[in-house]
């Protein structure tokens, strides 16, 4: 089959440049569709006209918003994703499995190096912390407190994943020790059991 054939087979997106060149130009109009929109407004169809693309050619490199993305921060780890393989596992395992699946994704140089940098563009008061921001509330706060089926749900979304966040700042962000060099399982037997009671203890019952 010709090229010109093969690239007009049904169901397959019409390519008019080289594969790297249109992926790094989709991320790049990503970039700054997601820089001035926010992350809720952005979409998928608006990033690909910027990028000169047919929306079917985003779809082909990427799952959907959420990893697209995740692909303009270079992220090393995937919240979204990292929620999807928890919730899969035991409901009473929830709180030691979300704190040694991050540690897992973050404990080499390169991704600790890596998601220090996010951190700060969070921490920052550009358009990174607003789209950062309205990435997590979506994608990874909004599923945390359907967990709960309590009033104050949200909250105790926001609670565990700020157990997860100092977490990251203090281990890879400001290197305080001694948890920089804790081990992982020291890590999960103590904060594991704080994501859980936030997640689903009762109000007002002290941390066993």
């Amino acid at each position: 089959m010709s090229e010109v054939a093969e690239r007009r087979r049904p169901g397959r997106p019409r390519k008019e440049r080289g594969a790297g060149s249109a992926r790094t130009g989709i991320l790049r109009a990503a970039a700054e569709e997601f820089a001035e929109r926010g992350y809720e407004a952005a979409s998928l169809r608006a990033i690909a006209r910027r990028a000169g693309v047919d929306s079917a050619l985003v779809h082909h490199y990427f799952d959907g918003k959420a990893d697209l993305f995740a692909a303009t921060l270079e992220a090393p780890l995937r919240p979204d994703r990292m929620l999807e393989i928890v919730l899969a596992g035991p409901r009473d395992a929830v709180g030691e499995s979300l704190v040694r699946y991050l540690l897992e994704q973050l404990d080499d140089e390169k991704s600790a190096r890596r998601i220090v940098v996010i951190l700060r563009t969070v921490l920052g008061s550009g358009p990174g912390t607003r789209m950062v921001r309205e990435f997590l509330t979506r994608e990874v706060l909004s599923k945390l407190a359907a967990l709960s089926d309590e009033p104050d749900a949200t909250l105790r979304a926001e609670l565990a994943a700020s157990q997860l966040v100092g977490v990251m700042m203090t281990r890879y962000g400001l290197q305080v020790e001694p948890i920089a060099t804790a081990p992982a399982d020291e890590l999960v037997r103590r904060v594991g059991p704080v994501l859980q009671y936030h997640l689903f203890g009762a109000a007002g019952t002290p941390v066993s």
